[in-house]
């Protein structure tokens, strides 16, 4: 029986120096420095600071207002059949200063349905971020993993080379003693060049797919390290518990469930605009008026004097407002608001439809990929002993170099698919943890 040559789980040379980076630290840079979550969140901040009373129409309104204005008139005056006076250059001046406050008092209760409105739209807005935040997890994820299934290409490559080199040096040996012709040499060396070629292509492949960890990371593209997670698959997941998860915690679903709600106050909204609105306003102002071309009347005639007048006080009072008529157009936006309210539910009908079929897909395609991580897990135990045993027969002469390269290209074929299906099982875990909440534990 041939030794079997030892299985190297090292990472290749060209990121053996490079800072190891885990999973996990990988979803905490994301979490933080990832650009699309931290516009999500600045979402949630904007939807916070709508929260208020004051916004939602609860509390009073207070102005300062100013007024100062100067005008110089050329006034003409005449009385009867009089001379007409003329005044050139006559100064005057205005100074209306007020403070005033309007507060609503009743509005059909709008003013407390909005504020219900706002507080709605900002728990949307929590679960659209946590949608987000899911979604980058999963990408990321993903990408993580993907670099881990590249740098186990290079290894199978690696190992392929490995080969190579060990049938050129067997078959130089035979041509040096004078039992295998020069050709086969040449032969083993064009093999050899064609695994180095496949070897050089996958580094590239690794290069492009640590860049695009390192952008979902908002990190320098070029920014090296080496993972230190290996690819396994979890493979006891359940549907009905998938399915009971996407009901209890998907934020998609609850994003469409708070949408009905927003609908529901905007249409109260439209509602309340049919009652009465009341409202009080009171002010205090100063009113000051001084005029330099007043004619006043004397005992000896008209003469041009100054005058002023002075207003200062306090003013208060009620205002009511009764909707009659306006052209049907409430009836036309209460038509449309419910219009809109049904559009959500019919939206939520479809969120729910829709991520149960997505949850059916992944759960399918992952029961699928794993029977065959199962099936390649074995095949590729049946290629490496392939390979050891045509290398120990090709060493003694027994085997074509041929049926050496069949088997070695046997084995990297197999060590690929894999590589790939398991990639690609772990793809199918992910999303339905996704789907089912479990991806982000939320506090």
């Amino acid at each position: 029986m041939p030794t079997a040559r030892p299985r190297q789980l090292a990472k290749p040379k060209s990121v053996a120096a490079a800072p190891p980076l885990s999973l996990q630290q990988a979803i905490a840079e994301a979490l933080q420095h990832n650009y699309g979550i931290l516009l999500s969140r600045q979402d949630v901040q904007i939807a916070e600071n709508n929260v208020t009373r004051g916004n939602a129409g609860q509390l009073p309104n207070l102005n300062a207002n100013l007024t100062r204005t100067f005008n110089n008139n050329n006034i003409t005056s005449r009385v009867g059949e009089n001379d007409p006076r003329v005044i050139s250059g006559g100064t005057s001046n205005l100074l209306n200063s007020n403070v005033t406050l309007g507060w609503t008092l009743f509005d059909g209760f709008g003013m407390f349905i909005a504020y219900d409105r706002l507080k709605s739209l900002r728990t949307q807005q929590e679960q659209i971020t946590r949608a987000t935040v899911e979604e980058t997890v999963e990408t990321v994820t993903n990408a993580y993993y993907d670099v881990v299934r590249q740098a186990g290409k290079i290894t199978s490559l690696e190992e392929a080379l490995k080969i190579g080199q060990a049938r050129i040096d067997l078959t130089q040996a035979q041509v040096d003693v004078g039992v295998s012709a020069k050709v086969e040499v040449l032969t083993a060396r064009v093999d050899y060049n064609a695994d180095r070629s496949l070897f050089l292509q996958q580094q590239q492949a690794l290069t492009a797919a640590k860049i695009t960890l390192n952008n979902l990371l908002g990190r320098t593209p070029r920014t090296d390290f080496e993972p230190t997670d290996s690819l396994t698959v979890t493979r006891d997941l359940r549907e009905d518990v998938i399915t009971a998860g996407i009901k209890a915690n998907n934020p998609r679903l609850a994003q469409a469930k708070i949408g009905v709600d927003v609908a529901t106050y905007d249409r109260r909204l439209v509602r309340a605009a049919r009652f009465p609105q009341l409202g009080f306003v009171t002010g205090y102002g100063i009113n000051r008026n001084i005029n330099n071309a007043q004619f006043i009347t004397l005992p000896t005639g008209p003469v041009l004097s100054t005058s002023t007048n002075s207003t200062v006080g306090l003013n208060y009072g009620i205002t009511a407002t009764v909707p009659i008529f306006n052209g049907f157009n409430l009836r036309r936006q209460e038509q449309n608001a419910r219009v809109a309210e049904e559009q959500s539910r019919l939206s939520l009908d479809q969120t729910a439809l829709q991520l149960d079929a997505n949850a059916a897909t992944a759960f399918a395609q992952y029961q699928n990929f794993i029977q065959l991580l199962n099936l390649e897990e074995a095949n590729i135990q049946l290629a490496r002993q392939n390979v050891d045993i045509a290398l120990e027969r090709y060493r003694l002469g027994l085997l074509t170099p041929l049926a050496l390269r069949e088997a070695q290209r046997n084995e990297l074929d197999a060590e690929t698919r894999l590589l790939d299906i398991r990639y690609s099982a772990k793809q199918a875990e992910i999303a339905l943890r996704r789907l089912s909440g479990e991806l982000v534990q939320v506090p």
